[in-house]
């Protein structure tokens, strides 16, 4: 991302939510030179800057610009799925405006040569700002380690293994051992390769009737366990990234009680959907981990509404047609969903289940300290990084919407209410609902 413009602008009369600062009030965000000058109420009646862009938002929410934890693409190797590029506008469509990109490309990201590669490609194409994860081992084969001395101090900000789940604790403990050196991050997907074996689904009597193989919980709950037992070992910053299952918060919660370095993220599918969405045999439903029952989803909503769980994630992960065309065990799980992270977020307030100012926590301050970003705030002084969103606009998410280079959305044709009408990154406009991505 690199275009700042420094024509100032002016957001007049907007409901200004910033948990960062327990802000929620009407008032007025001035930037300049692509750093907020002030935002709230003091601001309202201060004057406008000389040429300013003046926008009256009144009847909209002005929130910082979504900052997301865990986003896969496939540039390089994948571009035909999603190129940095596409997936940037694809954000942007979505009010997020900082994503973490995972480190399943083809070559992995696994040294610095290939990091600085995602780094240089999006200062030259994407229109929000990207940061680039680097991989724990070499290949991702759980093997050998990864220069993560050279990574940390080149500007990685979080090492993990993406889609995969280390299998020897010695290397994980290392490893550990290497990240806390440098107070990096280890994100880990906590997902034992053995106890899934061939499983597609969750394990139980759903699965039976479908006569689809099953993931059982323990496939989730047991290397969590693990990892918070090294973690408090090793004393290394350690972040769960998707969990789904209740008997995962529980563990969680104790381990949070003695070791306040550790954290855990959910995606948004487990907070909004559960395995009975998949219907008869729908695949843009598979996903990993597995949507679990009901009961399970309920626990991951009160998770975020009490603290548990830090932060919501999309899990943006783009197949493509020829992925996901396939019987439902041999289909590629993952699912696209940058642009419907926010809306579907929204449906817990609507739904009186969680307050909005702990959703839009998670979905800005949260992930920003999580991954040390002076972003996810509309404090002054920081990058005038936000999105003006219509809370009431009911649409349908249909596939004319889709600007993801891939169209596998477990939200295709779902109704929502709350649009992202305007995202701003360093106070250039990069998306309005008029125009698409700019």
């Amino acid at each position: 991302m690199t275009a700042v413009v420094s024509r100032p602008l002016v957001v007049a009369n907007a409901r200004i939510l910033d948990p960062s600062r327990r802000l929620d009030e009407v008032g007025t965000l001035i930037a300049e030179d692509g750093i907020i000058l002030a935002a709230g109420g003091n601001a309202q009646n201060q004057g406008f800057p000389e040429g300013a862009e003046v926008i009256d938002a009144r009847g909209m929410l002005l929130i910082p610009g979504l900052v997301d934890a865990r986003v896969f693409m496939g540039e390089p190797g994948g571009e035909h799925r999603e190129t940095i590029r596409s997936v940037s506008r694809a954000a942007a469509a979505g009010g997020v405006t900082s994503i973490l990109t995972m480190p399943d490309t083809d070559p992995v990201i696994d040294d610095l040569a290939l990091a600085q590669f995602v780094s240089r490609t999006a200062r030259e194409t994407a229109i929000i700002n990207v940061f680039p994860s680097a991989a724990l081992t070499k290949g991702l084969k759980g093997k050998e380690m990864t220069e993560i001395g050279l990574l940390a101090q080149a500007g990685v900000l979080a090492f993990t293994e993406g889609r995969h789940t280390l299998r020897d604790p010695a290397l994980i403990r290392r490893i550990m051992t290497y990240i806390r050196d440098f107070d990096a991050l280890f994100l880990h997907e906590t997902q034992d390769a053995d106890l899934t074996g061939s499983g597609v689904m969750n394990e139980g009597l759903l699965a039976s009737w479908l006569g689809l193989p099953g993931i059982p919980r323990e496939a989730e709950i047991i290397p969590l366990e693990r990892d918070l037992r090294l973690a408090a070992l090793t004393g290394c910053r350690y972040h769960a990234a998707k969990l789904s299952t209740a008997a995962s918060l529980d563990v969680l919660r104790r381990a949070k009680r003695e070791n306040p370095k550790v954290s855990a993220g959910v995606s948004i599918n487990h907070l909004s959907l559960n395995e009975n969405d998949i219907g008869e045999y729908r695949t843009f439903f598979r996903l990993s981990p597995p949507l679990r029952s009901e009961d399970d989803r309920q626990a991951m909503i009160e998770g975020i509404a009490d603290g548990t769980l830090d932060v919501i994630v999309s899990s943006h992960d783009p197949q493509d047609a020829d992925g996901k065309r396939r019987p439902f065990s041999d289909a590629e799980a993952g699912s696209i969903g940058l642009e419907t992270l926010l809306p579907a977020a929204l449906r817990l307030h609507h739904s009186g289940q969680v307050p909005l100012a702990r959703i839009i926590e998670c979905l800005t301050v949260a992930p920003a300290k999580l991954l040390k970003l002076d972003r996810g705030t509309l404090e002054p002084g920081r990058p005038a990084d936000f999105a003006l969103v219509d809370l009431d606009a009911p649409y349908v998410y249909d596939k004319t919407r889709i600007r993801s280079r891939s169209k596998n959305s477990a939200f295709e044709n779902a109704r929502f209410q709350g649009e992202v009408m305007r995202t701003v990154v360093a106070g250039r406009t990069v998306f309005d609902t008029a125009n698409g991505p700019l």
